[in-house]
């Protein structure tokens, strides 16, 4: 019989009865650590670690070895099971180590466990350190679905400040006509364009005699005749965008702004087709 190393005394007593289990059946297999560990797959330290109690061995090595020594492996397994319960830990969760290479059962005769350093746990090597797998992948998928998330919100304002109402807004540079944006600082007052407000209804809509869009998208900083249009139809409906003067300022914007929350569209500041027709109507 093996001469064991005592256990851990802050050993829990449910994988104490586990572990004194499994050096019983080691004993009556009458195996050394090194033809155990050729016989079951798993490595002389391995095996060192789980009979000495500092590691709790995987279900198939317990299986492993019931089978070696003959026993039912009920028992040694439902010992393990408790002992996983306490240990803190799922019972698979410790990966199984590579197997070595296979030994010749013929070549390694019976050794005397008191002159074989394998025989017994009582070499304590240093154990493995814990890995953190199952923390690392909580990790991992925690960023990702935060990194999700802030991209399906970034993706969800930037399509409602590009729509107006359900019509997509293109982002395109403006249209021909205003061309003529805000002169440069150095251009002076006179070289500016002068708009004036003639509002007539035709076939049920209002023009104010600068442009006859439907469609045209402004926002800010856009120029020419289509802002000066939409500039006279705010002031028809009764609201303030400044002076119409075919620029797209911040009072032009808090105008449209005004305008499509009392009309019940998307309060965006600009102005596609939906906006042109509250205007017009």
């Amino acid at each position: 019989m093996s001469r064991w190393k005592g256990l851990p005394e802050e050993l829990d007593p449910r994988v104490r009865q586990l572990v004194v289990g499994l050096r019983r059946v080691k004993d009556r297999s009458g195996l050394s650590l090194r033809r155990l560990a050729a016989k079951t797959g798993y490595s002389t330290s391995s095996w060192e670690r789980y009979l000495s109690g500092r590691s709790l061995p995987p279900r198939e090595a317990v299986e492993a070895i019931a089978g070696l020594g003959g026993d039912d492996p009920a028992r040694l397994l439902a010992l393990h099971e408790v002992a996983a319960e306490v240990w803190g830990r799922a019972p698979d969760v410790t990966p199984a180590p590579r197997p070595p290479a296979p030994a010749d059962p013929e070549a390694d005769p019976e050794a005397d466990p008191e002159a074989d350093p394998e025989a017994g746990p009582w070499a304590d090597p240093e154990a493995d350190p814990p890995r953190a797998h199952g923390r690392a992948l909580r990790v991992t998928l925690v960023a990702g679905s935060v990194a999700l998330v802030l991209a399906v919100a970034a993706a969800v304002l930037l399509a409602v400040r590009l729509t107006d109402g359900e019509e997509p807004v293109a982002a395109a540079p403006p249209t021909a006509s205003a061309s003529s944006a805000a002169p440069a600082p150095s251009a002076r007052e006179s070289d500016r364009p002068v708009y004036t407000c003639r509002s007539e209804r035709i076939d049920g809509r209002w023009y104010a005699g600068n442009s006859r869009t439907l469609k045209a998208v402004l926002a800010k900083g856009h120029a020419g005749p289509e802002v000066a249009e939409a500039q006279c139809l705010l002031r028809e409906a009764g609201l303030a965008p400044g002076a119409v003067d075919g620029i797209f300022g911040p009072h032009t914007e808090r105008a449209v702004r005004d305008l499509q929350k009392r009309s019940g569209l998307v309060v965006d500041g600009i102005v596609g087709p939906h906006t042109w027709k509250a205007l017009r109507e």
